[in-house]
């Protein structure tokens, strides 16, 4: 029973079918009838035009988003646990050329408006100071929290304001959809948001994500993005490949009906330990108070998951599990306290 990740998660069977099913001759790198099709695919889920390509890695995403809509002497407001701040060493500065990142508290990894309105208005318009140029919030964020529109769109009303960029990791985007029953185009084009990585590797693809550009500026951000994307080793010769997982996730659905499984899962162990938890489970991640000898007692039965700092450990679920198939361990977690 695997808990430590929805990155070690097995490939779904659809998303398997697709890339056999592009499993023929065709044009290299984009130039193939399924890259075709991101644009065509993508403005249908989020009712806009949008500029669709597909991008290696979620790190490579973030960071090529980053460079379109920050120079390198300029500043990128996000919050402290922010996985471009955490857990991309260093990435985004490397693509954007020495771009910083300009990090906040908040609860739940959620930046609020008040926060970046008053971390904006220390930074002084002389060049002696590095100025804000972009916003990048994650949802689902890096605790399971989840921004609904009107959250967002009150961080985009101050990126306009100030003529920021607004980029958001959408890792787990299609865990906040499932979560707030929303459609898409109102957690990002029309809350604001120019750049969105969307996650597929989280979610049962293989290898590969999406980044989007919305907006008047996408034909130049994705051309941009489009050398970014060569420049750093990641244009694939074979892209027909990335291209077929995603079409396979989001033309029939699928993301969302994958996403939907995972988030079932974890309320059902929110279930089990209610007052164990650390933060409200909005998407499929649970962070529990949990000791080092009561770890220990789960893993001896077979549940792997992380150790997220002493005392507490981190559940991820995934798209291959549901209520039913979890509760085994919602099983164990609950003789925790009552065996």
């Amino acid at each position: 029973m695997h808990f430590f990740s929805d990155n070690a998660t097995p490939v779904c069977p659809q998303v398997m079918a697709a890339m056999a099913a592009a499993d023929s001759a065709d044009h290299g790198y984009d130039g193939d009838r399924w890259s075709a099709r991101l644009d065509g695919a993508f403005s249908a889920l989020f009712d806009t035009q949008v500029r669709a390509l597909w991008i290696a890695t979620g790190t490579a995403a973030n960071s090529i988003a980053l460079a379109t809509l920050c120079p390198p002497y300029g500043g990128v407001i996000c919050h402290e646990a922010a996985h471009i701040v955490v857990d991309e060493c260093g990435a985004p500065g490397f693509f954007t050329h020495g771009a910083s990142l300009m990090t906040l508290p908040g609860d739940g990894a959620k930046l609020t408006p008040d926060a970046v309105s008053a971390r904006l208005a220390t930074i002084r318009p002389d060049v002696h100071q590095i100025p804000a140029r972009a916003i990048s919030i994650t949802n689902a964020t890096e605790y399971g929290r989840v921004y609904a529109p009107d959250e967002v769109a009150a961080l985009g009303a101050i990126a306009r304001t100030h003529g920021l960029g607004f980029h958001m990791d959408g890792a787990r985007f299609a865990n906040a959809v499932a979560h707030l029953g929303c459609a898409p185009a109102e957690l990002t084009w029309r809350a604001g948001v120019d750049a969105l990585s969307f996650g597929c590797v989280k979610n049962g693809g293989m290898i590969g994500e999406a980044l989007l550009f919305f907006g008047h500026q996408a034909d130049a951000r994705a051309a941009e993005a489009a050398r970014w994307r060569k420049r750093s080793g990641h244009l694939f010769s074979k892209g027909r490949y990335l291209a077929a997982q995603i079409l396979a996730m989001v033309e029939d659905d699928l993301w969302l009906t994958n996403a939907r499984a995972a988030n079932a899962a974890a309320q059902a162990l929110a279930q089990a330990v209610p007052d164990r938890l650390l933060h409200r489970v909005e998407a499929n991640e649970l962070f529990i108070r949990l000791t080092a000898a009561e770890a220990a007692m789960l893993r001896a039965q077979g549940f792997d998951f992380y150790d997220w700092s002493e005392g507490a450990a981190r559940l991820v679920t995934n798209w291959s599990q549901d209520a039913a198939s979890v509760a085994p361990l919602a099983a164990a977690l609950r003789a925790l306290d009552h065996g």
